[in-house]
């Protein structure tokens, strides 16, 4: 069995977010009633056996630790291996389509350099999805490239803002490139030789300030970069608009069972908390509704975290409502995404739309 160590970047930011991301890294951005992004990116890892895994953390990096702790809920907590917390760049990266800054590498590279590994995962927190990686691990052992990105094959008419593959007819990549559109969307996830990326760092330290995928791009020709699919759900999180769609998806059941319902789990931290209570006058609709909370109103179309309170008479509909939000009698609320801990009084009316939805930040009274 191939022996792999996982490295999972948050050393980035993501424009659009607004107050979302005031304080907390986009990777920590709250998903789904109980999830974060970052979830989705230790799950994929470890359900594929990788018991040593990296976090590159940014400067802000409290919310981060605080939802990771030692790694317990990945049993990634043990004493051979485990959950490593790597430091980022103090001023983070601020290309929009990097993620794999050399010089984190490079401050990190006694991470890399340990143990017996051959290969090195890099993954970010961009995308949602429930991936099995040991097809990607065993096509690249099999293949012998030097790296191999795993991507998106696109509908025709689909546009989302990242990097873009070509490829030829054996699934060699010959460019990569930003876009708006294309066929193949990199997923910011890709296997590497570890002994090829300590030399590929050794080459360009000169040029650390530089995405390791941006380098790769210029170097395709010398480089053996392949490429290999993922054809399951993936959520798209560019911005508001996008981690409300995102959000919303989870109302399709098939979404939810792929997501969380077969054999690989997408692991978090643990709350214990009693079932949400619902009043007789609750009505609630093609919802997805987290413990701990009490619902005496309308809820319609939207998703509710843990501790959240809808009282008689107030109404939600298309909204994201986190953490210990209370809506009070009244109030009606359409295309609107509250963080934690909100408090919105009754009477108050607002609504956003699906492409600007309103934002309300942490502990906002209103």
């Amino acid at each position: 069995m191939m022996r792999t160590i996982g490295l999972v970047s948050t050393n980035y930011s993501v424009e659009g977010y607004e107050d979302l991301c005031q304080n907390r890294p986009v990777a920590a951005v709250p998903f789904g009633g109980r999830y974060r992004f970052m979830d989705f990116a230790l799950s994929n890892l470890v359900n594929a056996g990788i018991r040593t895994v990296g976090v590159v953390t940014p400067y802000y990096y409290r919310s981060i630790l605080d939802h990771m702790g030692a790694g317990k809920a990945w049993s990634l907590d043990k004493k051979s291996g485990g959950l490593f917390v790597l430091p980022g760049t103090i001023h983070g990266f601020r290309d929009e389509n990097g993620r794999f800054l050399l010089n984190d590498l490079l401050r990190n590279r006694q991470y890399l350099e340990r143990g017996e590994a051959d290969y090195v995962l890099c993954t970010d927190c961009s995308f949602l999805y429930n991936a099995d990686y040991r097809p990607l691990m065993e096509r690249h052992e099999v293949s012998g490239a030097d790296v191999t990105l795993l991507y998106k094959p696109l509908e025709a008419g689909e546009k989302h803002r990242g990097s873009y593959l070509r490829t030829d007819e054996n699934g060699r990549v010959t460019a990569i490139g930003a876009g708006e559109s294309g066929e193949k969307l990199f997923l910011n996830c890709l296997i590497i030789n570890k002994s090829f990326l300590l030399r590929f760092l050794d080459n360009y330290r000169h040029m650390s300030h530089r995405d390791l995928v941006e380098r790769l791009s210029a170097q395709l020709a010398e480089v053996d970069v392949r490429a290999v699919a993922f054809e399951g759900f993936v959520g798209y999180t560019d911005g508001i608009a996008d981690y409300l769609a995102a959000s919303r998806s989870l109302l399709r059941r098939e979404v939810r069972q792929e997501l969380f319902g077969g054999e690989r789990q997408i692991y978090t931290r643990i709350h214990d908390e009693p079932p949400t209570a619902f009043s007789a006058a609750a009505v609630v609709k093609n919802s997805v509704i987290s413990s701990g909370g009490h619902i005496g109103g309308c809820v319609e179309d939207s998703v509710l975290f843990r501790g959240v309170v809808i009282e008689e008479g107030a109404e939600v509909k298309n909204c994201i409502l986190m953490e210990k939000t209370v809506i009070r009698s009244g109030a009606v609320l359409e295309n609107v995404i509250c963080d934690k801990q909100v408090s919105v009084s009754g009477g108050v009316v607002l609504r956003g739309t699906a492409e600007h939805p309103c934002l309300l930040r942490k502990e906002k009274v209103i």
